[in-house]
């Protein structure tokens, strides 16, 4: 169905191209003729400098076509946005062909106001073994995304955003100069500011894959080398994406080993053995895809083996050749711990959690029996918090208020001094007397050293907020979601309770802006005169 040209667009569907006058004509073509969508949309290719006939047959066609001199998708798709009339912006490929139901399937997620962005599948005609091999290699991981309620990872053949949010945080890295991972680099650094993603597999687009080994190893060893790039700056997305199995990149530890352990075989026969070791290892680590594959595609076990070596070898050089030599353009500003910043604070948190919790067992063991003689209900408070980029933890306190605390609410709300969606009541009747004391001293926050001991607390970092709380932060407040909450923090020793949101925003967002580890040691030492000082403390 063709979009009517009444009305606002709902979705702007842009499509970045260069010397795709091969492709361009079936990709516009399925959206403006082959979508069972009722809602106006626009198609918008951004021609990146092409010497070939791709504006011209995509004006042809029916579709706003935009021109700019070569600066690669990444500057193409944010080109696009800019132009777009659209509350929602779907991205393709001009090598993709999206399936009828597309836009229907891209639409739907985006019903539930939370949902900022989505993620679509690949399928492929394709018959020959690369292809397809490389079709159930994304299936694969399909399955594993299928299972997740929210994602991090969005490449932008199938792939949607809320037009605003996009906008705020500019778009695409357009320091990636080529196709690459600029599409992941985008929705890693959504995720550090807690938007939550979601995978539809129904919005289906079909490819044209790699057709042979040489298109294969260089796309590979293309995303390693950029991968490596953006590791500089997001360097937690090392360990795990929502996209990428464990077994990948145990693979290219595996293979690497086995290679080296090889090489010095030469020189020490025994280490032979060990280089087939590690060869049968990565082998073997690949075998959920191996049975995937039998049961999908069984032809395809054919070139199982060699294609998964190639892979991690590919992948692996990649990584290798981008960190010794890394692309000269400039890094990104980017908020957020570097790797030795993150190791060393998780270690003082693991050792301060540790030794705290030891320590404060006795004050604990008779704060309980406190609580338990004052009033009836638990010992301890366990809440839902938001933590590292927005995501759910339960933290624990002891209980200082009575057992139906969260329902009398509203009994105490009119007596709240703060601005914002946030309360903190003097002289709440809800306090217990033990509890009065214990939020005098800070005696109630102890158990959160268990907290901070499991990975989802920090001895220094913001406040754990509620989630209903941190709904309400705009894009700039979002970035304090890109730290672990603390323990104590920049608002423990300002004021406490005393604060309403905006200052208590203004202060965590400059504490990440400006973060070192001796601003930590600092916040440590003003902790202790601060509890002792107790404002803000009820």
């Amino acid at each position: 169905m063709k979009p009517e040209p009444v009305g606002k667009p709902y979705i702007s569907v842009i499509i970045p191209a260069k010397d795709a006058a091969r492709t361009i004509g079936a990709c516009v073509n399925a959206l403006l003729e082959g979508q069972n969508f009722a809602r106006p949309y626009e198609v918008i290719v951004v021609d990146d400098g092409s010497t070939d006939d791709t504006a011209q047959i995509a004006t042809d066609l029916g579709a706003t076509v935009l021109r700019q001199a070569n600066a690669g998708p990444a500057a193409a798709r944010n080109h696009g946005a800019q132009r777009a009339h659209g509350e929602i912006l779907a991205f393709t490929d001009a090598d993709c062909a999206p399936a009828p139901e597309w836009l229907y399937a891209i639409s739907q997620p985006f019903t539930d106001s939370e949902i900022i962005g989505m993620k679509g599948t690949y399928r492929t005609h394709q018959t020959d073994l690369v292809p397809r091999f490389v079709q159930q290699e994304y299936a694969f991981k399909y399955r594993r995304m299928a299972k997740q309620p929210r994602i991090d990872f969005i490449d932008t053949y199938s792939a949607a955003y809320r037009r605003d949010v996009f906008l705020n945080n500019s778009g695409f890295e357009t320091a990636f100069p080529v196709p690459s991972v600029e599409d992941q680099e985008l929705s890693f650094r959504l995720t550090r500011k807690g938007y939550q993603m979601v995978f539809a597999p129904d919005a289906v687009v079909y490819h044209q894959h790699d057709e042979n080994l040489s298109e294969y190893i260089r796309r590979k060893f293309g995303i390693g080398y950029w991968k490596a790039f953006m590791l500089r700056w997001l360097p937690e997305k090392t360990i795990s994406d929502s996209h990428t199995p464990a077994s990948q990149r145990w693979q290219i530890v595996l293979l690497a080993a086995s290679l080296g352990l090889a090489v010095l075989g030469v020189l020490w026969p025994p280490l032979l053995w060990g280089a087939l070791a590690f060869g049968l290892a990565m082998l073997a680590s690949a075998a959920s895809l191996t049975k995937h594959i039998l049961k999908a595609d069984p032809a395809v076990l054919l070139i199982t083996p060699l294609m998964v070596v190639l892979r991690a070898a590919a992948l692996g050089f990649g990584l290798f050749v981008g960190l010794l030599f890394p692309p000269k353009t400039a890094l990104p500003k980017q908020i957020a711990l570097s790797p030795l910043e993150r190791v060393v604070k998780r270690g003082l948190d693991l050792v301060a959690s540790a030794c705290g919790l030891v320590l404060s067992l006795p004050l604990l063991l008779v704060a309980g029996i406190a609580i338990k003689l004052d009033s009836p209900g638990p010992v301890f408070f366990v809440q839902e918090r938001a933590g590292e980029n927005g995501k759910s933890f339960k933290v624990v306190k002891l209980r200082t208020m009575v057992a139906d605390a969260e329902q009398r609410i509203a009994e105490v709300l009119p007596a709240n001094p703060l601005h914002g969606p946030v309360y903190k009541i003097p002289n709440d009747p809800r306090v217990t007397r033990v509890g009065r004391f214990l939020r005098r001293w800070s005696i109630d926050e102890l158990p959160q050293f268990w907290n901070i001991l499991h990975g989802e607390m920090s001895l220094v970092g913001p406040r754990p907020e509620e989630q209903w709380v941190v709904e309400q932060y705009n894009d700039e407040q979002r970035q304090r979601l890109a730290f672990k909450p603390g323990l104590t923090g920049p608002c423990q020793i300002n004021g406490r309770g005393d604060l309403d949101m905006p200052a208590r925003l203004d202060l965590e967002v400059e504490y990440i802006k400006h973060y070192s580890f001796w601003k930590d040691l600092q916040i440590i030492a003003a902790t202790i005169p601060a509890v002792i000082k107790g404002e803000g403390a009820f």
